[in-house]
């Protein structure tokens, strides 16, 4: 199926309906302590949250890809109540005490499943009713950003055992939803190599190779040459610094995908955690 076809059957989907254009989302979420501590990244998402239903329609329902949530193929939370995931350890109590009891769309999410294919098949996606729920890639900023947790929340997976460009492809199919009222959240980091972390370091320090990989990326944003991105790993050696493993860079190919290459990308959260996990959010609208 072609592009075009798969945004004209993600505008006619039953659940939904027709709405002023969302913006798209790429959130680099950093350490989960982000989501409690009162640091300048939970207050740029706190103001962030506060600009939908003034500057930008309230959303009807929030994608999110998780850089946490790996699969054999692609799957979408179809439950009507997701759990909380709290999927890391040797944090405070007060972290796994967090809930984020947003419903589900389970109308939606079977819509959505029956629109979309998986890259490369004719192949829907799967639902999953039970088992993931909502990782702390998703609730750790979308808590922050719309604390009464009242707007529906959907989870896409990402299989990482495609290549980038079938990640990139995915994306490029849910721009049809962004006139659905769907907020698309891509939430992952440009540069995250736990092995090199230096905790204590300010946000304006980081290794010469998380810069350059930073700064390459975000210049490709800016110039609108959103499919290099998919084309990350020819980078080389910075490539394999700033990712080690790249589940968190490739919720950006989502974001990207759902966007038009001449929208004007602005970037906030531009600094470093620990100087290797770079904290630049995206925001298309």
């Amino acid at each position: 199926m072609s592009e075009i076809s798969q945004v004209s059957a993600l505008g006619s989907l039953p659940s939904l309906g027709k709405t002023a254009r969302m913006p798209v989302l790429f959130l680099g979420h950093g350490s989960p302590m982000n989501a409690i501590e009162d640091n300048a990244y939970r207050r740029s998402w706190q103001a962030l949250g506060a600009e939908f239903g003034v500057k930008w329609p309230r959303p009807k329902l929030i994608l999110c890809i998780s850089a946490h949530w790996l699969s054999r193929g692609w799957w979408l939370t179809g439950m009507a109540q997701p759990r909380t995931i709290h999927d890391f350890g040797g944090f405070p109590k007060a972290l796994f005490d967090q809930e984020y009891p947003a419903p589900g769309f389970p109308e939606a999410a079977q819509d959505i499943a029956r629109a979309v294919h998986q890259p490369g098949s004719m192949a829907a996606l799967s639902l999953d009713m039970s088992e993931w729920g909502l990782d702390h890639g998703a609730w750790s900023v979308l808590k922050p950003m719309f604390p009464a947790a009242d707007i529906p929340v959907i989870q896409l997976s990402m299989d990482y055992s495609r290549p980038p460009a079938e990640h990139f492809a995915m994306g490029q199919q849910l721009k049809g939803l962004r006139e659905q009222g769907v907020l698309v959240v891509g939430s992952g980091n440009i540069v995250h190599n736990l092995r090199t972390m230096q905790p204590g370091a300010a946000a304006d320090q980081a290794f010469d190779w998380a810069h350059e990989f930073d700064t390459t990326i975000a210049g490709y944003l800016s110039e609108g040459k959103l499919a290099a991105l998919q084309d990350f790993q020819k980078l080389g050696a910075i490539a394999q610094q700033a990712h080690p493993t790249y589940e968190h860079f490739l919720p950006l190919l989502y974001a990207a995908g759902a966007v038009e290459a001449t929208q004007a990308p602005e970037f906030f959260n531009t600094g470093f955690q620990a100087a290797s996990i770079s904290m630049r959010s995206v925001i298309w609208a």
